[in-house]
């Protein structure tokens, strides 16, 4: 029987290139860091209010979706960037659309906090 850490490594791997890629983002993209300050500051309110269970997993996924979808944002325009390193109007156009996705993300998850905070702020 081969030791555990060995059987790990297939599983293990994944995970180890996924903290590699947010490592990056961090250093790397300024909009990734500032949204990730925003999800800090959530999850001390998490903790801060009395809020339930469905109220905490709704805020962690509305956490997940804007900084997963700044790292596919980011993703898209670094490769873009690297076939098309000149300006193209029609690169532009599909680099406003990713953001824009980004912001109606952010947008939504303001209104989502807005409707679960709200009402403990106003307490």
């Amino acid at each position: 029987m081969q030791p555990l850490k060995k059987q790990l490594k297939p599983f293990l791997k994944p995970f180890q290139i996924s903290i590699k890629g947010l490592w990056w983002a961090i250093k790397e993209e300024q909009s990734f860091r500032l949204q990730l300050v925003v999800a800090f500051c959530v999850i001390f309110a998490m903790f801060w209010f009395p809020l339930t269970s469905v109220e905490r997993a709704i805020c962690c996924l509305m956490m997940a979706l804007v900084l997963g979808l700044e790292l596919l944002n980011s993703q898209l325009e670094g490769m873009l960037d690297m076939f098309q390193p000149c300006r193209d109007p029609r690169i532009k156009k599909i680099k406003d659309l990713s953001s824009a996705a980004v912001g109606a993300a952010c947008l939504g998850s303001i209104a989502v906090g807005l409707l679960i905070f709200l009402p403990y702020l106003l307490k």
